[in-house]
């Protein structure tokens, strides 16, 4: 028996931005619905600065599990910040069916969230700001253009983000003010810093919040979570590891207060309900949007081997 496996480069090829927004729509759906399983992702962490991460999950008849690891610091010593492996499952008899670049799924899946947040929750569709032009924020930034919308970025590196607005398309926004004074911000950052300090959102403001997915990180003071409609993509890992957290743990927010992204697609939930309302959505990546993605570029290759998206493919033999 032999599996594909699927290098970053293959995964981008097989699935681009709008495809991926789709796919992780029906995964938000399908979880919400309770017909996909997800356990809880599970931390490793390395002080100060790292962790791995196992996250499993059960859906649309294959079971996937991703080891994946985040190193904010990797960049200076020449590594990506994320890495690792998705592996594919048939969830009928347990057969291994792909081996995936776990860094390439996360950044499509990243995209994707931040995108399909902003066109539920946002009230309009005028330009977006992306603050942070990592992998997972250049692709926050390719999604958002292939959806349609306008972007500006802004990061630390300003020839980073000048570079990144030349190859993307896009334009570097003048000051990161003006980027987060933006109508649809996504912030991905390695959440070591709040951006959204107290009294700083505007009405009518939506922010995709893609950098605090782990303990310890935030991109957001408690009190603007507090004058905000908050989204969730998942209670228990968000009021665990997201930007909630703090709030979560200092009694300000309870599992009343937010609501999770996949009720408001299922129309369970109201999306915005007003013009001037702030909406604020903790994204912390869910398994279930890396199985949707995994199952796209796997069902993709099965019914065209032959694609010039597949060149390269090594297929590897198992015992």
């Amino acid at each position: 028996m032999s599996i594909p496996v699927f290098s970053a480069r293959h995964v981008y090829a097989a699935v681009d931005p709008g495809a991926a927004v789709d796919a992780v729509r029906e995964a938000f759906l399908a979880h919400a619905s309770g017909e996909w399983l997800m356990p809880s992702k599970v931390y490793v962490e390395v002080p100060p600065d790292g962790d791995f991460r196992a996250m499993p999950a059960r859906g649309g008849g294959y079971a996937v599990l991703k080891w994946v690891t985040s190193f904010p610091r990797n960049p200076e010593r020449g590594l990506p910040t994320v890495g690792g492996i998705v592996l594919l499952s048939d969830a009928s008899d347990g057969r291994l069916l792909a081996e995936l670049d776990a860094g390439a799924l996360t950044a499509l899946r990243t995209g994707a969230a931040a995108v399909l947040a902003a066109e539920t929750l946002a009230s309009g569709d005028g330009p977006a700001a992306v603050i942070g032009c990592g992998v997972n924020g250049r692709a926050v930034a390719r999604t958002f253009l292939a959806r349609g919308r306008g972007v500006q970025l802004w990061d630390v590196d300003a020839g980073r983000a000048a570079q990144v607005a030349a190859e993307l398309g896009a334009v570097a926004a003048g000051s990161r003010d003006a980027a987060l004074g933006a109508d649809v911000v996504a912030t991905v950052t390695p959440g070591r810093e709040i951006l959204f300090p107290p009294g700083s959102l505007r009405p009518g403001q939506h922010v995709s919040l893609m950098g605090a997915d782990g303990p310890g990180k935030a991109e957001i003071a408690v009190e603007e979570l507090l004058r905000s409609r908050v989204v969730v993509d998942e209670w228990g890992q968000a009021s665990h590891n997201g930007d909630i957290a703090r709030a979560v743990v200092a009694g300000a927010l309870g599992h009343a207060d937010v609501t999770e992204l996949g009720h408001i697609l299922l129309g369970e939930e109201p999306g915005r309900e007003a013009e001037d309302e702030i909406t604020v959505f903790d994204s912390t990546g869910l398994a279930v949007q890396d199985l949707a993605v995994a199952a796209l570029v796997y069902e993709r290759y099965r019914a065209e081997t032959d694609a010039p998206a597949f060149d390269g493919v090594v297929e590897i033999e198992l015992a």
